[in-house]
């Protein structure tokens, strides 16, 4: 299976090929290389066979015998390599060379005048031999005739030799230059690719907030790419601003009227009026739905790219400050621990709301203890690290049956204590929208312990 990388797939497939291309060749080049060496074998055979007929002479009471110094001195000499015989027609043979002295060769002796016989035996010593039998018909000087088979045969040891050698040399050579070419491409592809990687780079650099847009100097193929991308970030980041200052405008424009109307409902005057704290009931309610679904769309607008990493230090610090100097008459003491230098890759507002309504639930629950602990969250497969953020608190705890239903807007399980009931709610949302999770659970200070884990947006 190809890896995800573009120049591996290249290099992959180019070598694969370069592979193909050079097996193809070098079965060429030995198929070649074997059919000009055994052709070479068979016009030596045919010279011989030739030299053979040429040196054979009548001798009386037609017999037939090569004259010695008319032959190839290899024919002489035992186990030379070059070996000859004079046989009848499929007859035992009548002279054999002294190079066959002690060990002999299957010639081919059922040859009609006029035919040759080529074929690959092996000696009665396993040495392998090419034989060439030549079938003639002799006529002795009494007028007489006869069916005289020539035969001839030449060693294959030094061919075999040859060969591998040749073949040791021809895969070595290729494997060297198929080695010299891929290192090459891959130098070539890492140049050509080069691009490629720095976008890749950058982008990075944009999910983790260090660069706004892509830089510029891109090949001319790539310019259209970059350049759509960037407007596609300034685009992103212009929507979001008005998003949010609409946001804003929405919660003053909707605040005031309503502070108002509660104000004069709240008056004297008012109050004496028949249905006066109805109206009360349903304007503050009406200031919570506003509240809450303000928080949810603040929530849904999420993350834009080019965005810095937040600190959580900067974030839980002053948040435990804050809420030890609202709640100073209940004397909760608050324990922070957030890991060095821990980061997310989140908006600053969306992590204050989150951890605020965390801190500011254990601090309404809790009865003198309270504490965080911040830690960046390994996720497998990924480049990014993700938060995990647990708060425990010593109040009552939340039981398992109304774990879920807490997580619901408007629930409070205490309704002694002020608010809204939409803190956990907008919590849940704020992990839902960074791919995170919230479980609640029992704290080791006796209370309930809420864990929220965020993996991105």
């Amino acid at each position: 299976m190809f890896s995800n990388s573009l120049s591996t797939r290249l290099l992959v497939t180019v070598s694969l090929l370069l592979v193909l291309f050079f097996g193809v060749t070098i079965v060429v080049l030995d198929s070649v290389f074997r059919d000009s060496s055994e052709q070479a074998i068979h016009d030596r055979l045919d010279i011989q066979s030739l030299v053979l007929m040429a040196a054979t002479e009548e001798q009386r009471g037609n017999k037939l015998m090569p004259a010695n110094q008319l032959l190839d001195a290899r024919f002489l000499s035992p186990n030379s390599g070059l070996y000859g015989q004079l046989a009848k027609r499929d007859k035992t043979a009548f002279w054999v060379s002294p190079s066959l002295l002690g060990t002999s060769v299957p010639f081919i002796v059922n040859v009609k005048p006029g035919a040759r016989a080529f074929g690959e035996r092996r000696m009665a010593n396993g040495t392998p031999v090419l034989t060439l039998s030549v079938g003639l018909n002799w006529e002795y000087n009494n007028g007489k005739s006869e069916d005289i088979v020539f035969s001839v045969a030449e060693s294959m040891e030094q061919y075999y030799a040859q060969l591998r050698v040749f073949r040791v040399r021809l895969f070595g050579g290729f494997a060297f230059l198929t080695l010299l070419l891929i290192v090459a491409l891959a130098i070539l592809f890492r140049n050509v690719l080069k691009p490629l990687r720095r976008i890749e780079h950058e982008i990075e650099a944009i999910e983790a907030g260090r660069l706004a847009e892509l830089g510029t100097g891109y090949p001319r193929e790539l310019v259209g790419v970059t350049e759509n991308m960037n407007t596609l970030l300034r685009s992103e980041r212009e929507r979001m601003g008005r998003y949010r200052n609409t946001l804003g405008n929405l919660a003053h424009s909707l605040k005031t009227p309503l502070a108002v109307i509660r104000n004069q409902l709240s008056s004297p005057e008012l109050r004496s009026i028949e249905g006066a704290r109805q109206l009360d009931e349903q304007v503050g309610r009406m200031d919570d739905i506003v509240r809450y679904q303000l928080k949810r769309a603040a929530a849904s607008a999420g993350l834009t790219l080019g965005a810095a990493p937040v600190m959580l230090k900067e974030v839980v610090e002053p948040l435990v400050s804050t809420l030890q100097k609202v709640y100073f008459e209940r004397r909760v003491a608050c324990a922070a621990e957030v890991a060095p230098d821990c980061a997310f890759l989140a908006d600053k507002g969306d992590l204050m709301e989150l951890i605020g309504n965390l801190l500011d639930n254990a601090f309404k629950y809790g009865r003198e203890r309270v504490s965080i602990n911040v830690q960046p969250l390994t996720i497998p497969d990924s480049r990014r690290t993700g938060l995990s953020i647990v708060v425990d608190d010593d109040g009552p705890g939340i039981s398992t049956d109304k774990r879920q239903h807490v997580l619901e807007r408007g629930t409070r399980l205490d309704e002694r204590i002020s608010g809204q009931g939409i803190g956990l709610s907008v919590v849940r949302e704020l992990a839902e929208l960074y791919r995170g999770s919230v479980e609640i659970g029992y704290s080791h200070l006796g209370g309930a312990r809420i864990t929220v884990q965020l993996l991105g947006a």
